[in-house]
């Protein structure tokens, strides 16, 4: 049987209220048998005191001493600030927001599986996201912070409110019919949902490392990948700035003898910039093929004819090198 949980301001409120009820009550009838010479049964001075402290006075029983005019100001007052001052910013206000809180999600559903689990969201999943939702992999997202949370919400993003390094909250993440889970957090903390998880099953666990010297670390508590973001962008970031330097293909992956494959980023000025690739002739031009074609974190594999190129796209193109040298002049 469900039984609604009392707050402790509101439990104070009503016990300090009935204290000062009953004292005020006591006080009106000394008050008033004493200088008015009136005498009212006990309901008169509860009734007295609440509607003098809820300022509803109606007046039909007044004061003419002037102590009892005092006390009756105080009544009133001290009405006014139990009701103003502690009443609503106190135990009306903070109940209210408790009852409109959106109530976070703490599980998936039973038959969710064959997903992806993040564990800990920030900028740098949140490309994964958008390639996972792209290609309908299923996924959700562990974060404790709640605004974090309600922000995956409000994106439809499926997510769960908690500890990643907790068993229930693995648990109610259907880790044992996830195809991966990713640690996205501190060093310390991917290494507590590491062990954690590797003991609810045995489930494949990439975690993410901020000090690569913690990679046996991380590998040692079970991780079976461990990537270095900054590693990887670091290496990026060189490649790329020492690429429009060199006449040599930077980058380049050789899969057959004298054929490589490579990526090539579209600079700004050049030529195939607002062009379909039929109209580029970059086969005729250079002997290159063109088998990939990144547009805004998307790959297009084997771009038709009438793909765009614009400035932020990157060709995927094989050839030999001189090809492929011919085809870096007109990217640049």
């Amino acid at each position: 049987m469900f039984k609604p949980k009392i707050s402790k301001s509101l439990i104070i409120y009503v016990s300090i209220s009935t204290i000062l009820v009953l004292i005020y009550s006591f006080m009106f009838n000394y008050l008033m048998h004493t200088y008015e010479h009136k005498d009212y049964p006990f309901i008169t001075w509860i009734y007295w005191v609440i509607v003098s402290m809820t300022t509803v006075g109606y007046g039909e029983i007044v004061f003419y001493s002037l102590i009892g005019q005092l006390f009756t100001v105080i009544v009133v007052l001290s009405g006014v600030v139990m009701i103003f001052g502690y009443l609503f910013p106190l135990v009306v206000t903070p109940q209210l927001e408790k009852t409109l809180r959106r109530e976070l999600p703490k599980r998936v559903s039973l038959d969710f599986k064959n997903h992806i689990i993040i564990c800990g969201y920030n900028q740098l999943v949140e490309t994964l996201i958008v390639e996972l939702d792209d290609d309908r992999i299923p996924f959700v997202v562990i974060d404790e912070n709640e605004s974090t949370i309600n922000h995956l919400i409000a994106r439809k993003i499926m997510c769960i409110h908690g500890d990643a390094s907790d068993e229930v909250v693995l648990f109610n993440s259907n880790i044992c019919l996830a195809r991966i889970l990713i640690a996205n957090q501190n060093d310390e903390k991917n290494a507590s949902i590491i062990l954690t998880a590797k003991k609810l099953c045995n489930v494949k666990i990439i975690s993410l490392v901020e000090d690569i010297a913690k990679e046996g670390y991380l590998k040692y508590a079970g991780a079976d990948q461990v990537i270095s973001p900054k590693t990887l962008f670091g290496t990026y970031i060189g490649r790329k700035a020492i690429d429009p330097l060199t006449d040599h293909l930077a980058g380049a992956t050789q899969f057959f003898e004298d054929i490589n494959i490579v990526e090539f980023p579209i600079y700004p000025g050049s030529s195939l910039i607002s062009n379909k690739l039929k109209n580029t002739n970059i086969r005729r031009k250079t002997g290159a093929n063109i088998v990939g074609l990144w547009t805004r974190g998307r790959l297009s594999l084997n771009p038709g004819p009438d793909d765009v190129i614009k400035e932020s796209s990157v060709l995927l193109a094989v050839g030999t090198e001189k090809q492929l040298e011919a085809l870096k002049k007109l990217t640049r």
